[in-house]
């Protein structure tokens, strides 16, 4: 099949990108919403913590089951698809932007377009292809993310009845650095997980092959084309877990600068006042002494519950939207 040419290729590669995300982030929004209640209440989770605190307030949301139940109570089920819609106005052009770059980087890493080329590329420049791919995407796409945010955990009564009136009183209030609140960590987050989330996957999907090279050696078989839908699905979930638990604390200090100032009704306990943090560094010491380490992986448990299926969607749509746009524009 004729190679398509570059900006063939960056139109595929933005479209299957925006396609994975999309789907991805609808699917997993329930669990998204339960990761941020956790992330943004400030009351500490765990019993040892209280008593060393000598804190009585129990916080809103304790374990993952009751804050599905608590939700589900209280909002119905339209409130696990809260803030949905900016998070896909979000995702899905940090998505695109994505896999867009993240393809021109490895073509000139590898000095050819090619994706079984780009596959045969060493561990340190899968790494660092998808983090120089998710700073590129973050930046143009965090003001959505800043929104979704705001929207998923506000909870009732809502302060913000749409994401139109969000962003004005964002806009009126803190001006525009305000729609980029929280950058720096997402920046210093997204390095690490991009990098390991794309080069996880490269890493799994190379020892995948080599294993279908071995087992069809043994047996005596052709050598499959590629993946099967079940492999890619495994290595996305890998890469998606393996991302999730090593960037999940910077992912906390990311939404405590988002949600500064947010007006909420005080049965979701104390909220964050603003300029409560001076900085990324401030906000980690401050977290440590009020709530212990357990306050730098709130929501720990529904984070890496959805970043597994939603590392796996993602990977598995955008391989097969990616072949099928290849198919029909060449």
């Amino acid at each position: 099949m004729e190679e398509p040419g570059q900006l063939k290729r960056a139109l595929i590669e933005a479209s299957a990108g925006a396609f994975a995300g999309g789907i991805s982030r609808t699917v997993t929004s329930p669990l998204d919403v339960i990761k941020i209640r956790f992330q943004v209440q400030l009351e500490p989770t765990t019993s040892w913590v209280l008593i060393r605190n000598n804190v009585y307030a129990r916080s809103k949301y304790t374990g993952m089951f009751q804050a599905t139940k608590d939700i589900f109570r209280e909002e119905g089920v339209s409130g696990f698809w809260r803030g949905n819609v900016p998070a896909l106005l979000m995702v899905m052009p940090y998505t695109a932007i994505q896999f867009a770059v993240l393809h021109k980087i490895k073509t000139l890493a590898s000095g050819s377009s090619k994706l079984e080329d780009h596959i045969k590329l060493s561990p340190y420049l899968s790494y660092i292809s998808g983090a120089l791919a998710g700073c590129a995407a973050t930046v143009g796409s965090y003001p959505f993310d800043l929104l979704r945010t705001i929207l998923a955990s506000q909870g009732e009564p809502k302060v913000y009845p749409t994401m139109r009136s969000a962003f004005v009183d964002i806009f009126k209030t803190r001006g525009f650095q305000g729609l980029y609140a929280g950058l720096s960590p997402t920046l210093v987050e997204i390095i690490p997980y991009a990098g390991l989330q794309f080069g996880t996957y490269d890493t799994f999907k190379r020892w995948t092959m080599t294993w279908n090279h071995y087992r069809s050696s043994r047996m005596g078989q052709p050598m499959p084309d590629g993946l099967s839908s079940f492999q890619l699905f495994v290595c996305g979930l890998a890469a998606g877990t393996c991302a999730k638990l090593v960037c999940h604390p910077l992912d906390v200090v990311k939404k405590r600068f988002q949600i500064e100032g947010l007006q909420r009704h005080p049965k979701y306990g104390a909220r964050v006042e603003h300029s409560a943090y001076k900085n990324m560094f401030d906000a980690i010491f401050r977290i440590l002494q009020a709530e212990g380490w357990p306050g730098l992986y709130k929501g720990i448990v529904p984070s890496t519950v959805k970043a597994a299926p939603a590392g796996a969607v993602t990977f598995v749509v955008y391989e097969f939207a990616s072949d099928w746009l290849e198919s029909t524009m060449t």
